[in-house]
């Protein structure tokens, strides 16, 4: 087949293909001549065939492949893969072929260059098709766990659909959605790239605005003192768009990690206050005895005194067991409500962002409960009191 026009083309793609997107020439050539083995067959008949590119000249030639036999039969079952000894010793040069050589013999049709070229187009674009899914994979891959400027493209009834550059959009489910917030398109927000996965369609790429994690980027870009890891974040409790808290520590004894973080006249904190839309803030310090944590993730409530129960062994959904640790916080009876927060929020995010399972109890309310038990404790027990044991016979038996 001689060089054409299309073959130039085609060592054009290849450069551009390895120059410009990075991909191979043998990648391409092996994945272009496995296609056009295919189209050959499916316009030609199903010959068991080679096809060779030439990356230099361009030119396509095909090669019908057999088996040399000594059996009649199986030349006579598949022509297309067997030929006889006899038959190929009468080739040019074929007295030195033997049983089990393979020979090849060219079959270029000559209109297959049409077919070729609309073949090599097909693979060609494939292969672009596939590097740039792979580039912008790997790309937004990077900013998985990050935050993202993005603006809002479009909305259906699971996502809104928020456009992060190069033609890429990113999914934000209802659930990581700010309940607070309403999205119109050209709206430009930050969201937090929580999932990134690479599907035959393209890269899925999900985001949210609820995740705490976005919460702990924030602080960290309006922190220093975060950044550089003077200052660490030990947990975050989040009910997004109306309230969250950060409970944060430092390794520095002269650093205040609340101070450090609310910022001059709580400039630092207000900043992440208006990326979220209002959603209050409360800031307390993580310290190792767990009754003052408990008692600061309370805040702003005062606290008297938080008395532990026993851990207790529960089953999770996922079989696993794991230890529940739970305690009784007593608070000021004019504090009750203050801890236990309008819909009980305050002692649910304390909870979530301590890891106990809170009952808050008032002064007045625990002071009955303990006379109570102590009047049980001294109630002595009657003579008429009789204990059987079922499993002894008694005197009516």
């Amino acid at each position: 087949m001689s060089k054409s026009k299309v073959n130039t083309e085609m060592i054009g793609a290849l450069d551009y293909l390895e120059k410009e997107k990075g991909i191979k020439k043998e990648v391409v050539i092996e994945a272009l001549e496995q296609a056009l083995e295919s189209a050959y067959k499916q316009n030609y008949g199903d010959k068991n065939v080679e096809v060779e590119f030439n990356a230099t000249t361009g030119n396509i030639t095909v090669y019908a492949v057999k088996t040399i036999t000594d059996d009649d039969e199986l030349v006579a079952d598949d022509s297309n893969e067997y030929m006889s000894l006899a038959d190929a010793r009468k080739l040019p040069h074929g007295q030195g072929y033997d049983v089990g050589d393979q020979i090849r013999e060219e079959v270029t049709p000559r209109n297959f260059g049409r077919i070729a070229a609309q073949t090599a187009k097909q693979v060609v674009m494939q292969r672009l098709r596939e590097e740039e899914r792979k580039i912008i994979y790997d790309k937004y891959k990077t900013y998985e766990n990050e935050i993202i400027t993005g603006e809002v493209s479009r909305e259906d009834k699971r996502f809104t659909y928020v456009d992060l550059g190069d033609g890429v959009e990113g999914a934000m489910g209802y659930r990581d959605k700010m309940p607070n917030e309403h999205y119109h398109v050209h709206d430009r927000i930050q969201v937090y790239v929580s999932k990134v996965n690479d599907d035959r369609r393209g890269p899925q790429i999900y985001v949210s605005r609820t995740a705490p994690e976005l919460l702990k980027r924030l602080f960290e870009r309006e922190v220093p003192e975060i950044k550089d890891g003077t200052v660490l974040i030990e947990n975050i409790a989040r009910e997004a768009g109306d309230r969250a808290k950060v409970a944060v520590y430092s390794n520095d004894d002269n650093i205040d990690p609340v101070g450090t973080c609310v910022g001059p006249r709580g400039s630092r904190v207000q900043a992440i206050v208006n990326e979220l839309d209002g959603e209050n803030m409360d800031i307390v310090e993580y310290v190792k005895d767990p009754a003052k944590f408990i008692a600061n993730a309370l805040n702003p409530a005062e606290v008297l005194d938080v008395i532990f129960n026993d851990p207790i062994t529960i089953e999770r959904e996922d079989g696993e067991e794991e230890q529940e640790r739970s305690c009784t916080v007593v608070v000021p009876d004019d504090q009750l409500s203050l801890a236990i927060g309008k819909r009980g929020q305050n002692a649910r995010l304390a909870a979530r962002l301590t890891k106990y399972k809170i009952d808050i109890k008032s002064a007045s309310e625990m002071e009955e409960i303990q006379a109570q038990e102590a009047d049980d404790d001294e109630t002595p027990a009657t003579d008429d009191a009789t204990t059987v044991d079922n499993d002894q016979p008694t005197d009516e038996d």
